[in-house]
């Protein structure tokens, strides 16, 4: 067995306004941190309308579908935007994912990373919002239930955002158990820790600053012991890096070593419930570099793990 990479040069295609921070060099940062890693390397298939379907409603997927521009960028909110490729990117970005999901669950792979664009943790039902078009995560949760008939699904967001989208997609279904440590007050304001779902969603809010010491304890106390008792066959993450320390858009205080840390522990329950199946999803991150450097470490653990 071994760790699969999952990308796509289309995901190049989707082209942000100049000097916003989701840009192209954020997926050559992190694929050129990964060059040197022995890893199975597979491109992102184009989603099938029915995987949308399982999170997103007809008339959203037409929208976005009609929103993409023949020229320059059209700007569906004050931060999310698309360019001439940008729906083929976002098709390739859930494909991808929905691949993850039948790599691991077939025996293909013992884990994957998804390095795709644009992420997908902000997009609700109807809503295109913060970077994201499609639920690339939730996508692929319902996708491993449905298709492969799984009943218990975990997913983890470390991003320093909280996953509203994900959140919104996945909360009715206590079928999948959604666990987000975030940095609070911050974008998009939600995540309270009120927020439970149908007693499916675990919200970590951390203060700006909360650091490694905080971070960990919030995982070891909170999250990991709710995974761990939730069971999951199949163990799905939202692997943002922007809680880095040299992160422009946040102020979590995160090291690079956290994020090796923090995947060690979730595969170590992987491999306690689920036959070790991981599959990660990238999500934020904005340092380039950091983001580099933080993907080839969660990466790292993933491909030791999956030997």
């Amino acid at each position: 067995m071994t760790t699969a990479l999952i990308t796509h040069d289309d995901c190049y295609d989707h082209v942000t306004p100049p000097g916003h921070p989701e840009q192209v060099a954020r997926l050559d940062a992190v694929l050129g941190a990964l060059e040197g890693f022995d890893l199975m390397r597979v491109k992102a298939p184009m989603a099938a309308e029915d995987d949308l379907l399982r999170v997103h409603p007809k008339s959203y997927i037409a929208t976005i579908r009609d929103a993409a521009p023949e020229a320059g960028w059209r700007s569906l909110d004050a931060d999310t935007h698309m360019s001439v490729g940008s729906l083929q990117a976002a098709y390739r970005a859930a494909g991808g994912a929905v691949r993850a999901v039948d790599m691991v669950m077939a025996g293909e792979a013992a884990n994957v990373f998804v390095a795709t664009r644009p992420p997908g943790h902000h997009a609700e039902r109807e809503t295109a919002m913060g970077f994201c078009l499609f639920g690339n995560v939730a996508i692929a949760a319902k996708h491993a239930l449905d298709h492969h008939g799984l009943t218990r699904v975990a997913i983890v967001d470390f991003d320093v955002h909280h996953g509203n989208g994900t959140q919104d997609l996945v909360e009715d279904d206590a079928r999948i158990l959604f666990c987000s440590t975030h940095q609070s007050p911050l974008y998009p304001g939600t995540g309270a820790a009120h927020e439970t779902g149908v007693g499916n969603v675990l919200n970590v809010p951390l203060l700006g600053g909360t650091g490694s010491q905080g971070f960990r304890a919030a995982m070891e106390q909170q999250v990991l012991p709710r995974v761990d008792a939730f069971a999951p066959q199949l163990l799905l993450i939202s692997a943002g890096f922007d809680a880095h320390e040299a992160d422009p858009l946040a102020g979590m205080e995160l090291t690079t070593e956290d994020f090796s840390w923090v995947t060690g522990k979730l595969c170590d329950l992987a491999e306690k419930h689920c036959s070790g199946r991981v599959v990660s999803a990238l999500e934020g991150g904005y340092d380039l570099q950091a983001l580099g450097e933080s993907a080839a470490a969660h990466v790292e653990v993933l491909e030791e793990r999956g030997r």
